[in-house]
Order: structure tokens, then C-alpha cells, then sequence
């Protein structure tokens, strides 16, 4: 076989475990020799529309099958998979299609009027539905059927590109992060050494898989492996619970707000969660309440930090050390480096904060045609700048102290934000907390605080403010509380904090 790619990962499988169950949606599952044979079948139709090497091929749905079967076929056909952020709008999704110059967007049929759209602004643009029986355009589950299941064998190396996995963009227009095959294997590799994945593993995937944690964190290792991925389209706690018991999940990755709900549930007490080994938190900041919670039920979250830009594990904290490591990312990735680095280029002492920097093979080499970008990011002798800033003890574990964008300076002062957050989580009437950085005449910039306050707690921004003077310096207190019914959110969960310095000016 001369693909080496994750187009092979199907039949690889296949030729092991042909029997057994690589997919569940619903009611619907998939075993390895099928999804081997859907893929092949798939990436022979595509290449009968002339697709292949180097094409991008988009997709945009929640997760389903589809968004495997396309991942796979296009990795078969060494094609570039450009899964596409559900939550943003037209004009956002017109941007990231053309600037990787798209040749097809395959859509899940709920998403039909803004695939249109997008083709009326991108005309050379060619749309394939999924369930699709009322669309005009060509169906996926009509094309599989009509085209051979063939072996596709095109030769596929680590170092060709796979996906494109657009960026936030919080800093300017998104930017399309370029990982390779090699990247994600690299990466997949690193999850299942440290995470201890089995072939028996059922991995309940609710995250969206456009979104790099849930892609490779929980789906390719599992996959990998040979284990279960369980597809659901989003999250909703009583739908997780009752699959955990029904069906024996073992796996599941999850931003804190998902956690929380889950643990703040009227089920949380009495639900059977024994078959969960293991539960990975990340994506934000984990307050260290949560951890206590689960840790009370003999589940000790397994915290993690990454980035798109490394597939995206970097640093872990194993189940052992979760629990006398409350706070902790972990230690690096095991075939990942990381190192610290201050503004002035040294490295910081124990406990002090630098930079984070990352190298290692699930490290991506640049961004699609940004070559500027792709310079700005790495130093001189290769290392990638996250543009977060983290400390390191003499024990070599990590705690994440923030974003470098969202720290602000306060009267000469660094003032990281998370950390107040995490003083506001201990408060009993809070239950979700963001600070950012506002303008201010006197001290350059102060901290504001928005809170959620717990149901039936009514805080007021003296009482708030006080319990930060207690235990925070009088620099890092916010000047003002705001209280808000909810936080506004990115798709991956994370708090939109430009969302935030906008509504509370």
C-alpha cells in the first residue's frame, strides 16, 4: 500500500477488525469493512469529478458519518479536508472557501440555503448534499452508491497536507492552520501513549468535529485503535447521561460549561458513569471547584492545553496526578517538547511566566498562504509562539496562566485574567466568570468583571469585588462587576472576549 495517509487508516483497520463497530449515529452503525468500503466508493466518485491530489474538499454539517467518510476519501484521493465552523455566518464561510480556493462543499441538508448562498458568491463552487432527497444538487449517499468500491492507493506521504482547520481569527481574518498527515498522526500517537486508549475504547463525540480537540483528541485516536466513536450532533446533558449508561461509553472530551452542566444535573447524584475512564476536559481555563466535583465521584478529570497549530495535544495531566495537580495542563505530550520563554528571550525560573513554545512532529509548518503569518509564529530555530504564557515548576508540570492578548497591564502591572477568574469561581454564587481589560485614563487599563450568577444567588458588585481584595492584590481587583444571564460564547465553548469588551464598555 502506498498511501501512508488517513485516506489508508479504513482499510488498515478493515484488514484487522473488519467486524468490528467503527461508528454509531442514532440508530445507525458502521463497522470498519463498511466505512473501508464507503470511503473507497466515495473517493472514486469524487475522483470521477476530477478531484484529486491537492484539491480542497470543504464539508459542513454537525457531526455524521459523512464528515468522516469525506475526511477519508479525501485523505484517499490526497485531496485537503477543510471542515467548515457551522456557527459562522455567510460572509465568514465565503472567506475561508475561497481563500483555500474550495472546489467542493459538501453539506448536511440543513445547511442547504447557506451552501447556496455560498455558491451564488463562489459560482464555480460544486455542492454535494447530504441526505439530500429534496436538493437538486448531487447526493453523497447517491454518488457512494453509483461508484465502485475500488481500493484508491494514490500515494500519500506524512509531509502532504490533509487538512486546512481555520483559526478563531480574533486577531484579524482566520487563518487556515496547514496539518499535514503526518501532523495528525504524530498527534493521534501522543493521545493514545498518554491517554492509554484501548481497541475497546466508545468514545462519546459531542463536541463539534470541526473543531481540532474533538478531531484529535477523542475521534482519530479512538479510530486509530480500532475503538467506537459514538457521533452526536451537540450536546444536551440528559442525551449524555442516558448514552454513558446505554452504552458503556468509556471516553469523553468536553469544555468546562459541559462538565458543569452535567455535574449540576438532578441525575448527577444517582447516574451510572462506572464505565467512564476517561473524562478530558479542555478548550478553557477548568475552574478548580469542577475538578473537586468529579473528583468526588471517582472522576478525576483529565486536563489538557493545545492548539489547532499542534493538532492539537500539548500538555496533559494524566487521571494519577489530577488529583494532587488541581489546576495543572500537565507535562508535555509524550513525542512534543515545550520550553518557556520571557520577553526578552530568556527562559523564566521556576514559577515565573514565559511564553509557551512548542515543538515536535503534531506541530504544524505554517498557515495556508500566509507566509508573513507563518513567519511571525515561529522563532528562529523553529519553535511555534502559542502566544499563551504559562508557568513550570521543578517537577516539570505546567499551569496555564493566560492568554498574552488578554493580559493587560494595569499601573505598570501584568494582570492575567484568568487568574481572577478562578478566584471568582471559588465565590459560592458564581457560576461563570470573565474578566478583560478596559481602557482607563488614570491606570491605562482595569479589569472588568461579567458574572452568572448561580440560580437563586443575587451577588451585588461590592460583594463580588471585596472577595477579590481578599485574596488578589488591590491592582488585579476589576474596578466593576457586571451580571449577565450568559456569557457569549465561540463554538468550541471558549468565552468570546472581544464579544465581551464590546457589550461592556
Amino acid at each position: 500500500m502506498r498511501d501512508q495517509g488517513l485516506g489508508s487508516w479504513p482499510t488498515r483497520r478493515a484488514r484487522s477488525t473488519p467486524d468490528s463497530t467503527a461508528v454509531v449515529h442514532g440508530e445507525r452503525t458502521l463497522g470498519y469493512a463498511e466505512l473501508r468500503d464507503r470511503v473507497h466508493a466515495l473517493a472514486n466518485g469524487l475522483r470521477g469529478h476530477r478531484l484529486g491530489r491537492g484539491d480542497r474538499i470543504a464539508y459542513l454539517g454537525p457531526n455524521h458519518p459523512a464528515f468522516l467518510e469525506t475526511m477519508f476519501a479525501s485523505g484517499a484521493l490526497g485531496a485537503v479536508f477543510v471542515p467548515l465552523n457551522t456557527r459562522l455566518a455567510i460572509a465568514e464561510l465565503a472567506f475561508m472557501l475561497e481563500d483555500c480556493g474550495a472546489e467542493v462543499l459538501v453539506h448536511e441538508r440543513r445547511h442547504t440555503e447557506t451552501a447556496r448562498a455560498l455558491r451564488q458568491r463562489l459560482p464555480r463552487l460544486r455542492l454535494i448534499a447530504v441526505n439530500g432527497d429534496e436538493a437538486p444538487e448531487e447526493d453523497l449517499e447517491s454518488l457512494i452508491a453509483a461508484s465502485p468500491a475500488d481500493r484508491v492507493d494514490e500515494p500519500v506521504a506524512h509531509e502532504d497536507t490533509a487538512f486546512i482547520l481555520y483559526t478563531s481569527g480574533t486577531t484579524g481574518r482566520p487563518k487556515g492552520a496547514r496539518i499535514s498527515h503526518g501532523n495528525a498522526v504524530w498527534n493521534a500517537l501522543n493521545v493514545v501513549v498518554d491517554v492509554d486508549l484501548t481497541s475497546t475504547e466508545v468514545t462519546l463525540i459531542n463536541a463539534p468535529l470541526f473543531h481540532s480537540a474533538a478531531l484529535g483528541m477523542t475521534c482519530l485516536p479512538t479510530l486509530l485503535k480500532g475503538g467506537t466513536v459514538v457521533l452526536e450532533e451537540s450536546f444536551d446533558v440528559d442525551t449524555t447521561f442516558d448514552l454513558v449508561e446505554r452504552l458503556r461509553i468509556t471516553l469523553v472530551f468536553g469544555v468546562p460549561t459541559m462538565f458543569e452542566a452535567l455535574s449540576r444535573s438532578p441525575r448527577w447524584p444517582e447516574a451510572d458513569l462506572s464505565s467512564l475512564r476517561f473524562p478530558l476536559c479542555g478548550g478553557a481555563p477548568v475552574p478548580e471547584e469542577l475538578i473537586r466535583r468529579y473528583g468526588e465521584r471517582g472522576l478525576p478529570l483529565m486536563q489538557g492545553y493545545g492548539m489547532t497549530e499542534a493538532s492539537p495535544g500539548v500538555l496533559l495531566l494524566s487521571a494519577a496526578d489530577s488529583p494532587s495537580r488541581i489546576g495543572c495542563a500537565g507535562k508535555p505530550a509524550f513525542f512534543s517538547d515545550v520550553r518557556l520563554e520571557k520577553p526578552d528571550g530568556t527562559a523564566p525560573s521556576p514559577g515565573e511566566p514565559g511564553e509557551i513554545l512548542v515543538a515536535g512532529p503534531n506541530v504544524v509548518d505554517g498557515y495556508w498562504r500566509r507566509p508573513e503569518a507563518t513567519a511571525d509564529s515561529f522563532t528562529d530555530d523553529g519553535w511555534f509562539r502559542s502566544g499563551d504564557v504559562a508557568s513550570v515548576d521543578d517537577e516539570g508540570f505546567h499551569r496555564v496562566v493566560d492568554r498574552l492578548k488578554d493580559m493587560f497591564v494595569s499601573g505598570g502591572e501584568n494582570v492575567y485574567p484568568a487568574e481572577i477568574e478562578a478566584v471568582l469561581h471559588e465565590h459560592p454564587a458564581v457560576a461563570e466568570a470573565a474578566v478583560v481589560g478596559m481602557p482607563d485614563p488614570t491606570w491605562g487599563e482595569v479589569g472588568k468583571a461579567v458574572v452568572v450568577a448561580r440560580s437563586g444567588s443575587e451577588p451585588d458588585s461590592a460583594e463580588l469585588t471585596g472577595f477579590l481584595a481578599e485574596r488578589l492584590g488591590r491592582y488585579k481587583v476589576p474596578r466593576g462587576v457586571d451580571l449577565v444571564e450568559r456569557l457569549p460564547r465561540s463554538a468550541t465553548g471558549k468565552v468570546d472576549k472581544n464579544a465581551l469588551r464590546r457589550e461592556h464598555t
